[in-house]
């Protein structure tokens, strides 16, 4: 293959591998009702079918970065696919709450795997000027992937139950193994023959799960502890990073470069502010307004539709105006739309609902493709693949917080009751989360435009 079929081909399987695991994500959401009453636990057991695959994506996704780099990105990636496949059958047939809950670690470190690779496989195979249309159409699978994972996820839901959403990902994790098998000979390895570092992988593993641990707790001294050795183990990480020679995470990229560490922190409050969103709707649609899984599927389509439709534009404008003014109007429209849903209650319309969410759609399109641009573009070549897994990090660290926030506010406020039982305080309980939610995303304003210029030299190639 020449050099132009194997971007395009390279561009085509990392678009499908990008699908994958938000059409998951969404899909599963929308069957979270139905996994409630099919193994009958309560609301914050039902979060940890969430946060499990969260937790361990999160935990697997920086070492999978550096070990890409390494080990060659086309072989983590292919084998991300396989894991991914395999755990999302082994989610199907689970026959418990618990054996879900640790095939879902399995496929979250699948999706890590996943994360950590395909954006920076097209990232390296496309040059500089093309990368924020590439990332666009990218980020664009992203939102494909979440704007069929409600509908397709209610349907499957309702006529075949839920167990029909996990086996409906397994030929297309196969089909991407299959495709970067037959399609892409190469492979990007820029620091092969660098040592991995273990230690770091392990403290950071500890570090992430005391803090989700510490964050499902309801408010004690317990939940505080955890809470704390997290962030000791967090401070501890970052310490061995910068001692360590070869690092899984070099910390010193914040150093270097303004936009990628702004940028970084924009994405992380971004997601945090964000994720619990479909979580906390779904519930809503389904258990306050009475709705059918597919019919709450097709209210909530209405969010990501709004995604597809203008992230490549939004890819494209950052190629030619600075990422961070279209970021930072896209993190003030999803500000707004996250204020307006504070308002919530039994009976609002699902015209309103709508509205809302199709508002927070167009600030996640014009955040997203624009802050990745900035990412991938203010670090140097070899560390493609850490900057991918920052991405990654980002987006799993503030979606992890924000199914903590989630689960915190539902736990203190509902304890351990199902939500079909409690109506008024889950609806009460969402709508405190959207408030913290809005403010965290006032603050991403500011930390978007903080983050200075792409292209005044802080690009390095």
């Amino acid at each position: 293959m020449n050099s132009r079929a194997i971007r395009h081909a390279a561009l085509v399987i990392a678009a499908l591998s990008a699908f994958l695991t938000p059409f998951m994500g969404s899909a599963v959401h929308i069957a979270m009702p139905a996994i409630e009453a099919d193994f009958n636990i309560d609301a914050v057991v039902l979060s940890w079918v969430a946060n499990a695959y969260l937790l361990a994506a999160a935990v697997a996704l920086v070492p999978a970065g550096r070990a890409a780099d390494i080990y060659g990105r086309r072989r983590i990636f292919i084998w991300g696919n396989l894991i991914f496949a395999f755990s999302s059958g082994l989610c199907a047939l689970s026959g418990s709450a618990a054996l879900l809950i640790a095939a879902r670690i399995a496929q979250g470190v699948g999706s890590a795997m996943l994360f950590a690779t395909g954006i920076a496989i097209v990232t390296a195979v496309y040059p500089p000027e093309k990368r924020g249309t590439v990332l666009g159409v990218n980020v664009a699978a992203v939102y494909v992937g979440l704007s069929c994972g409600p509908f397709a996820g209610g349907l499957l839901t309702d006529w075949l139950g839920w167990p029909a959403v996990f086996w409906s990902v397994v030929p297309l994790g196969l089909a991407a193994a299959g495709l970067t098998l037959g399609w892409l000979h190469s492979e990007w390895a820029e620091a092969r023959g660098e040592p991995f570092d273990w230690p770091g992988s392990l403290i950071y593993a500890a570090a992430l799960s005391f803090l989700m641990l510490g964050l499902s707790q309801p408010p004690s001294l317990a939940g505080a502890a955890l809470v704390t050795t997290g962030l000791i183990c967090l401070g501890g990480f970052a310490a061995w990073q910068l001692r360590t020679s070869a690092p899984v995470f070099d910390v010193r990229l914040f150093a270097r470069s303004r936009v990628f560490a702004f940028s970084c922190l924009a994405a992380l409050v971004h997601y945090a502010a964000t994720f619990a969103i479909t979580f906390l709707m779904s519930i809503y649609l389904q258990q306050v307004k009475g709705l059918a899984p597919r019919t709450a599927g097709l209210v909530m389509m209405s969010q990501p539709v709004m995604m597809a439709l203008f992230s490549p534009l939004a890819g494209r404008l950052s190629d030619r105006i600075e990422p961070r003014y279209i970021a930072s109007l896209g993190m003030g429209l999803t500000a707004t739309g996250l204020v307006l849903l504070t308002v919530l209650d039994g009976t609002s319309a699902i015209g309103f609902i709508v509205a809302c969410l199709v508002l927070l759609g167009l600030g996640f399109a014009l955040f997203s493709s624009p802050n990745m641009n900035a990412i991938m573009g203010g670090v140097q070549r070899r560390y493609y693949g850490v900057a991918a897994g920052a991405v990654g990090t980002m987006r799993l660290l503030g979606q992890m917080l924000s199914m903590g926030i989630a689960t915190l506010i539902i736990a203190s406020r509902m304890g351990r009751v199902a939500t079909a039982v409690a109506p008024a305080l889950f609806v009460e309980s969402a709508r405190i989360a959207f408030w913290i939610f809005s403010g965290l995303c006032t603050l991403g304003i500011f930390l978007s435009l903080a983050r200075g210029r792409l292209r005044s030299g802080a690009t390095q190639q």
